[in-house]
């Protein structure tokens, strides 16, 4: 194990392991393993289902919390904010994971270490091994310095209106023109879904579906937009 790893994880967030293994197994890609099969590791991919689950649960009971005034569908949305892929491989950059990962030498070579979704999952894994090393409230804590005071600040509240965020990712370069068309309804009346499309400059970029013309929209702009950063 990296001793400037052990040596920023307790500066920064006043962690130190009990069981070092389960911190090199949370950093331990599946490329190194399978190019290292001699030496009998476990990669990270266990310890990703669970520090996912941890921190959907964290992260879940933070904003019902915070924000009391908001229905569950726009909790929901915040959360998926803040737990997307690209949100977490920034905070494991941030934590410098990405540093520390072990790879193997083609997943190296490829840009594995600043891979999306490499990254997201190094930091659930991370998480995941936080709480087998030391229980639920050490996890929490991390947590809670890395992620909550980012939500407090607002930083997630714009993205959760993908609407206005594929306006402006649009007009970057000038003005277009967007259209949102609704394509179809179906279902009874109470549980009404509908479809719509969203244009601009008359060429069709996304796709959604709701139980409100509204959410419909939403989604809509929400594809394009992973549809576009893609």
């Amino acid at each position: 194990m990296d001793n400037q790893m052990l040596n920023e994880l307790k500066e920064r967030y006043n962690i130190v392991f009990q069981d070092v293994t389960l911190l090199e197994q949370a950093l331990t890609h599946s490329s190194y393993v399978n190019e290292h099969r001699n030496m009998q590791l476990s990669d990270n991919e266990r310890l990703e289902f669970l520090g996912d689950a941890i921190l959907e649960l964290q992260v879940s009971d933070y904003l019902y919390r915070q924000y009391p005034e908001l229905p569950e569908g726009k909790l929901t949305r915040l959360r998926s904010a803040i737990v997307r892929e690209d949100s977490l491989s920034k905070f494991a950059k941030e934590c410098h994971f990405d540093r520390y990962v072990m790879l193997g030498k083609g997943e190296e070579n490829s840009g594995g270490r600043n891979r999306a979704a490499l990254l997201c999952d190094l930091f659930e894994s991370f998480l995941g091994a936080l709480y087998l090393d030391q229980g639920y409230e050490a996890a929490l804590r991390f947590v809670q310095q890395v992620i909550f005071p980012r939500v407090a600040a607002g930083d997630f509240l714009r993205e959760m209106d993908h609407k206005t965020r594929l306006q402006e990712v649009l007009q970057r370069s000038g003005d277009v023109t967007i259209e949102y068309r609704l394509t179809n309804e179906e279902g009874p009346a109470h549980e009404r879904i509908f479809t719509t499309e969203v244009y601009v400059d008359g060429r069709l970029i996304g796709s959604g579906q709701g139980k409100s013309k509204k959410l419909a929209e939403q989604d809509a702009a929400a594809n394009a937009l992973a549809s576009l950063e893609s």
